[in-house]
């Protein structure tokens, strides 16, 4: 195995320039959810520039969906490169470097992928940050074929199976009878609505379980200081251990919005957004030859007193087929986390180079381990 991992990594490195390009490529043009063409037609060019991959695009009737695959072993894995950014400050998820390994570790993997009797996929998954690309994906039997996937995401901290819990979102809209505020007796304040609901809220969450999450913003609540708003939207997402415990508690989230309804007289009408991230259920075999191969590369797994992180739709693919979603870290101090201005940054400097270089070959060799593994190799494989 050593020989053929020597062989892997230096693939892998004689590779890394056009990889980073493609990672720097796509930060600098941060695309949104669904709407990820440049970027999925940039990770498509990478693959097939690499002379091995044949590639089937707009799957499961989304336009920016792909299946790239090299090599035609029994024993197929995926890589999820996930594509899409954030309003406002793009790609501070770090897609793009996510994106960028994935690449990293199927053109290392692809001149190996016979040998090691392999079949190599990239799954381009559109819009994770908002429509879970992949649950529509899974439903559509994209992964029906696949025994297992995996991807890395980047970080604060290098966690090998970090807490991934599941979420939901609804939006909530109230209509009541607008007014002049000189003249208020005879409106209906659907604003007030909204500051109703969101005092029931805290106070509700008293009675929730430890690590559970309501989270709530308000998008329209009235134009001017003096004009009652007839109409006001709210955004809720619930965040749990399941999703069957997200349903649960969103039962009594939603009698707190129906108390914004009954004391402003106001209507109340929800709508369930199409977010739905399913809780993530680690490998037990994967996880820790990844954690093998990442310590080799020089990434440390420190005993965090907290490893529970955010939900993402990875989780939808995990309980479909045996999978892993590892963190690794950039170096910023705690202000910089996820989601912020600073990491989007980060993820195109020397921090983000790094984690495509150690996210990228620690998948490729883990990949080629469990290939050359025969209890792990069988287990997959039935």
């Amino acid at each position: 195995m050593t020989g053929t991992n020597e062989r892997i990594e230096g693939t892998f490195e004689r590779n890394l320039d056009s990889v980073l390009e493609l990672s720097h490529r796509i930060n600098a043009n941060p695309e949104l959810a669904f709407e990820e063409h440049e970027t999925s037609a940039s990770i498509i060019a990478a693959l097939e520039d690499g002379g091995r991959f044949t590639v089937e695009e707009g799957v499961a009737d989304l336009p920016t969906a792909f299946v790239a695959s090299a090599g035609h072993g029994d024993l197929v894995f995926a890589l999820c490169a996930e594509m899409d950014a954030l309003p406002g400050i793009g790609h501070g998820c770090g897609h793009n470097v996510i994106a960028a390994s994935a690449v990293g570790a199927a053109l290392a993997l692809a001149p190996y992928a016979d040998e090691l009797g392999l079949t190599v996929r990239v799954v381009g998954t559109p819009a994770e940050e908002r429509g879970t690309g992949k649950e529509i994906m899974v439903n559509r039997g994209v992964f029906d074929d696949t025994h297992a996937a995996m991807m890395v995401h980047p970080s604060l901290k290098d966690v090998v199976t970090p807490q991934l819990r599941a979420s939901r979102s609804w939006q909530v809209t109230y209509t009541g009878r607008g007014g002049h505020a000189s003249r208020p007796w005879n409106a209906l304040n659907a604003g007030d609505a909204t500051v109703v609901a969101q005092t029931a809220i805290g106070l509700l969450r008293q009675q929730l379980r430890d690590g559970v999450r309501v989270h709530h913003v308000v998008k329209e609540a009235g134009a001017a200081v003096n004009v009652i708003p007839d109409r006001a939207v709210t955004d809720c997402m619930i965040r749990c251990d399941t999703i069957a415990e997200v349903d649960e508690v969103w039962e009594r989230v939603r009698r707190c919005f129906d108390a914004g309804a009954v004391a402003t007289g106001t209507s109340v009408e929800y709508s369930a957004l199409p977010s739905i991230y399913r809780e993530f259920r680690h490998d037990p075999d994967l996880a820790p030859l990844f954690e093998q191969n990442a310590k080799a590369i020089g990434r440390t797994f420190p005993d965090y007193p907290d490893t529970m992180f955010g939900s993402t739709d990875m989780g939808n693919v995990s309980l479909r087929i045996p999978a892993i979603h590892p963190m690794l870290s950039f170096d910023l101090p705690p202000e910089d986390g996820n989601h912020t201005a600073a990491f989007a940054i980060a993820a195109a400097r020397p921090e983000g180079d790094r984690f495509v270089h150690d996210a990228g070959l620690a998948m490729a060799l883990t990949i080629a381990h469990a290939a050359q593994t025969d209890s792990v190799r069988t287990r997959l494989l039935t």
